[in-house]
């Protein structure tokens, strides 16, 4: 999806809470994958596989200048021949830890394999991040979650399409906002170890 066609997304679906989601989602994997310089695994379902992300995320990265932003897309199965960027299989994850990002996108329950997995790869030190339907189980795994339930009126792929361009995007707000912490913290701190004011 380009960019004219995301804009026009969020415009029909400004006033509803999916845009800003996107973004706060697409900040966090941003801000997970940013400092590692890259390691970010993608991964779906037996039944469904997010190639069509990986793809976006791919265009993203390169648009953006963020390496970091194009995934590995890890795969339930590779066909014997296929190329290199298609030939990753579900044995990638148990070498995620420390540094990798994990985005799992799991419209329905995944098998207990997969789970059993990403459990691992998290307690190695991965960040698990989900975009799903709801399963409890999923969003238990992940330390950051974007639902979208059966009766939200948007579809989960509508809603990777939302992710991907909100994580190429230049400006995130969530980094203003630490900022301006910051430089709170350092006025006070001048203030407090600032010599007294002299008396004449």
């Amino acid at each position: 999806m380009d960019a004219v066609r995301v804009a026009l997304l969020r415009d029909v679906l400004a006033g509803t809470e999916w845009p800003g989601a996107a973004r706060r989602f697409a900040g966090t994997l941003r801000s997970s994958v940013a400092p590692h310089r890259g390691g970010l695994l993608l991964v779906g379902t037996e039944e469904y596989e997010p190639w069509h992300l990986a793809a976006h995320l791919v265009d993203e990265a390169a648009w953006s200048g963020l390496p970091e932003l194009a995934p590995t897309l890890v795969r339930h199965r590779v066909r014997p021949g296929a190329p290199a960027h298609l030939a990753v299989g579900l044995g990638r994850l148990e070498a995620a830890g420390r540094g990798a990002t994990l985005l799992m996108v799991t419209p329905e329950r995944p098998d207990a394999g997969l789970l059993q997995r990403v459990h691992d790869a998290r307690r190695a030190g991965a960040t698990v991040l989900s975009l799903d339907a709801g399963d409890e189980e999923v969003r238990g795994l992940a330390h950051e979650t974007l639902t979208v339930p059966g009766d939200a009126g948007i579809d989960l792929d509508t809603v990777q399409h939302l992710v991907s361009a909100a994580a190429g995007e230049n400006s995130l707000p969530a980094v203003r906002g630490s900022r301006r912490f910051r430089d709170r913290l350092s006025r006070l701190a001048d203030r407090l170890t600032a010599p007294p004011p002299a008396r004449w």
